[in-house]
């Protein structure tokens, strides 16, 4: 009975410190960010500190969202195409895509990627510069390291994120297109035609919003895991890990929050959507 006893009591106490380490995370992570956003109020960075970090996340991003996107449109194209000419409903192809597209996949799928090529970029960068101690010399020099660091980078975020999704929607459609009318067989008007009268513009700004959302998670997490990593290469290496897992955890949680407030934002807005 009392070794019975004894792993209980171990077990019990484990489950304790990960629900408190959980716990002291979570506030870590709030406090970081209320004070990102802080300082968000005393004024924009420098435009010789601003625009290389919105080049670095923005412009060479590109080539990551034009890959995914494409790729993205040609597999809902192969898969839709399927089900569709079970029941004969092949030309509404372009709804189907272009819905699951701007709503759905384009903004989550996106942003996973950004978390693991910026986020983590991020992360390493800023990790490295703490294990140098390159953030304690501009402490020493009078300056802020949240301003001078985070904060350009909490704006590229927020502001590209958006973009690059919205890019990565119009290349996944523009391949949908492509592979499901030279590919697939499916006539070109009956496509687009489908394509605009079944995606409104709501659609399009619940995906918007969400990349906003997405954008501010992956920049908060990325930055706080660098700004508190451990000693040494294993420490720069575990924070760019943690960066992505709790980023990607963060995208998926809040993909199912948003879509819920999101939808029933629609619903009592438009009633009548509801008998439709």
């Amino acid at each position: 009975m009392a070794p019975m006893q004894a792993a209980a009591v171990q077990f019990s106490t484990g489950i304790g410190r990960t629900v408190t380490s959980l716990f002291e995370e979570a506030g870590a992570l709030a406090i970081f960010s209320v004070s990102i956003f802080r300082r968000l109020f005393c004024g924009l960075p420098r435009r010789r500190v601003l625009v290389p970090v919105l080049y670095e996340i923005g412009v060479r991003s590109v080539p990551v969202v034009l890959v995914t996107g494409s790729f993205i449109g040609m597999v809902l194209a192969v898969q839709a195409y399927t089900q569709f000419k079970l029941m004969h409903m092949e030309s509404r192809l372009g709804a189907i895509i272009t819905m699951t597209l701007v709503s759905e996949l384009g903004p989550v799928l996106a942003a996973t990627m950004l978390a693991g090529r910026v986020g983590s970029a991020m992360a390493a960068e800023l990790g490295t510069m703490r294990v140098t101690e390159q953030i304690s010399a501009i402490s020493a020099l009078g300056s802020d390291p949240l301003r001078y660091l985070v904060v350009p980078r909490f704006i590229a975020c927020v502001l590209l994120i958006p973009l690059l999704a919205a890019f990565g929607d119009a290349i996944g459609m523009f391949s949908g297109w492509v592979f499901s009318t030279r590919m697939l067989g499916v006539n070109s008007y009956q496509y687009w035609s489908h394509a605009i009268n079944f995606v409104t513009a709501w659609d399009i700004m619940a995906g918007l919003v969400k990349s906003v959302f997405f954008g501010c998670s992956i920049a908060i997490i990325a930055c706080h895991r660098g700004f508190h990593c451990g000693s040494g290469a294993e420490g720069v290496g575990r924070a760019a890990t943690e960066s992505f897992v709790l980023s990607f955890i963060a995208i998926l949680g809040l993909d199912f929050l948003l879509t819920v407030l999101l939808n029933t934002s629609y619903y009592l807005i438009w009633p009548q959507a509801v008998s439709l």
